[in-house]
């Protein structure tokens, strides 16, 4: 059986790897020109590192990332409202990684071109399109760049890995239009900074009107220093869920409209402006979802990870899922006694997960903890307890884990 994935991310990446070491043949269509150290700093929960460590991938992690050790979320002025203890430090079996996106892409292509060769990850090709039959399916590629060449490729199953603008996904949902936005737009960046607290912790910060994320991603150049990534989400437009501005993916921010937002956090430790003014490029990207679909699968193609189900970056999850998506499919194709058959059971058992994480997230996800603490709380508070109870604050924080497959006994089981 040979599978073809369009998309060379952290999920098709996966995903072949995985079938690979199922016996099955994958060959991997990405349109960028070559696979590269893109992006910043994300998390991997242990439910998603348990998978990549069965790939044999956690000393490449630890080569790289920062196994994080505790989460505190705190209002904008620095008041402690949760703190918790992650990964092994919590009692996992695997730890939480944060990781820069770029590296932990960089070392998952590594794997699959050494397990499977260099010809599994084809790069500067786009999906143009593709029919399927009884017999397989037939996808045309063409060279993303100029269109000038293509390659057509035949194979028993295809799946669509190729993002929240997902060619596969639009060829079954002409009509979706583009992604829903609420008006929220998330600034990111990194640079060298001096650690704080243990050097693997990590702050979330704010609530309803702005968001701060604060975690090291890597060892720095000096052992007092790390690689320190931030996020900055903030509201900048009001409204219902509207299509965000076409032109507005992935572009470089103006630190004059993020410096203001990083005036209003408070972090111990951590003077969060001038983190801000010395990161050399910082990005903007409008924080959007879609809408979970009814199916995914139709004959021999599917989705997976934001082609599926993109969600909103809270809660660590997004490549977490993808990374859970590839796992299930895997084992659907390695025991299904038909490829179509094995996409439809791959479908009724993550679509249904995957739709209420994209329903938490829009609701925040665990960083509501915040949120319902600044509603009662605005101008901060003497003693948490009597603003939101703990049970209530637990609630939030654990009731989210549960139902997003991460809390310690559904990973330890």
């Amino acid at each position: 059986m040979t599978v073809l994935i369009a998309g060379g991310g952290i999920g098709g990446l996966t995903l072949a790897l995985m079938l690979k070491r199922r016996g099955v043949r994958a060959i991997v269509f990405e349109q960028a020109a070559e696979i590269r150290e893109l992006g910043v700093g994300i998390n991997i929960l242990p439910h998603a590192v348990k998978e990549l460590a069965a790939l044999g991938l956690a000393p490449a992690l630890d080569a790289v990332g920062i196994r994080t050790r505790e989460l505190a979320y705190l209002n904008r002025l620095g008041q402690n409202v949760w703190a918790e203890k992650r990964g092994t430090d919590a009692g996992f079996a695997f730890p939480q990684f944060s990781i820069h996106r770029g590296r932990l892409q960089k070392a998952i292509h590594e794997a699959v071109v050494k397990e499977l060769g260099p010809e599994s990850v084809r790069t500067g090709l786009k999906l143009a399109g593709f029919v399927q039959g009884e017999g397989g399916v037939t996808a045309h590629f063409v060279d993303a760049r100029y269109g000038l060449t293509s390659q057509t490729v035949r194979g028993e199953a295809l799946v669509g890995a190729d993002g929240i603008h997902s060619v596969v996904r639009k060829a079954f949902y002409p009509r979706q239009g583009r992604p829903s936005w609420q008006g929220a737009v998330l600034y990111r960046g990194c640079c060298e900074w001096p650690k704080f607290l243990t050097g693997a912790s990590m702050y979330i910060c704010g609530g309803m009107g702005a968001k701060l994320s604060l975690y090291p991603i890597a060892p720095g150049a000096k052992e007092a220093t790390r690689l320190t990534n931030w996020a900055i989400v903030a509201k900048v437009a009001d409204g219902e869920i509207t299509p965000p501005p076409a032109d507005s993916w992935s572009r470089t921010a103006r630190m004059d409209d993020v410096v203001p937002y990083a005036r209003r956090f408070t972090a111990p430790g951590v003077d969060v402006e001038a983190l801000v003014r010395a990161t050399p490029t910082a990005w903007e990207y409008p924080m959007c979802d879609r809408d979970p679909l009814p199916r995914w699968s139709f004959g021999r193609v599917t989705l997976m990870g934001d082609a599926a189900h993109p969600m909103y970056p809270v809660g660590s999850n997004g490549a977490a899922q993808a990374i859970l998506d590839a796992r299930c499919l895997a084992d659907a194709l390695q025991s299904a006694e038909h490829p179509m058959r094995a996409l439809y059971e791959y479908e009724q058992e993550r679509l249904p997960k995957t739709a209420e994480i994209v329903r938490l997230n829009r609701k925040g996800g665990p960083e509501r903890v915040i949120d319902e603490v600044e509603k009662l709380a605005p101008a901060g508070f003497e003693h948490v307890e009597r603003v939101l109870s703990h049970a209530e604050r637990e609630g939030i924080v654990k009731g989210y884990a549960r139902k997003a497959g991460f809390a310690l006994n559904q990973v330890n089981k």
